[in-house]
């Protein structure tokens, strides 16, 4: 998806979240580079340009609600509701804990949804897809229909393979390869 909107999201994200140098992921793999997309998704700026692109990419049909994985998704779906509603839409947001509350209501899954709602995962940046696929099943164990996942940033390393395996489409609104750098 070629925008404005991208494009200002690409600059953004290569100026305040790519690094270079060595590091270890959360997979207990080592990299070149890091993406802390969290530079990105906590300040206006990037929350104004994920919550557009998420929603220029979703169009005119929009799901239930957005949401993912405590607490990486947890920005990108304030954002995008934000925006949303900013345009007169609604949308919902939802909360997959990783680890299930002791108290209350004990669930996985917090927020305004009820088990039928279409459902789009949203992620920062997508490796291996595992925390993703682990919300997709949370969120389907609640009863939600999980339709998508969409990420800021895919590193190019299995996450889209994962997603299809769960049996969940997959967008990314940039590659590292967006970045001159090879997967």
């Amino acid at each position: 998806m070629a925008s404005a909107t991208i494009d200002a999201l690409q600059e953004l994200i290569r100026q305040d979240a790519l690094k270079f140098g060595e590091f270890t992921l959360a997979s207990g793999a080592t990299s070149s580079y890091y993406l802390d997309c969290r530079k990105v998704t906590l300040q206006s700026r990037g929350a104004a340009l994920i919550g557009a692109a998420i929603l220029e990419h979703l169009g005119d049909e929009l799901p239930d609600a957005v949401g993912g994985m405590a607490i990486g998704a947890d920005p990108i779906t304030g954002a995008v509701i934000t925006v949303a509603g900013l345009q007169g839409r609604q949308l919902n947001g939802f909360i997959v804990r990783k680890e299930q509350k002791g108290h209350g209501t004990q669930q996985m899954v917090e927020g305004p949804v009820k088990p039928g709602d279409r459902v789009v995962i949203v992620e920062d940046v997508v490796t291996t897809g595992g925390s993703s696929v682990k919300a997709i099943q949370h969120a389907r164990d609640f009863g939600l229909e999980v339709t998508k996942v969409i990420g800021i940033v895919d590193r190019l390393q299995g996450g889209e393979a994962a997603f299809r395996d769960a049996g969940c489409d997959f967008h990314a609104l940039l590659s590292i390869r967006d970045f001159g750098v090879d997967a």
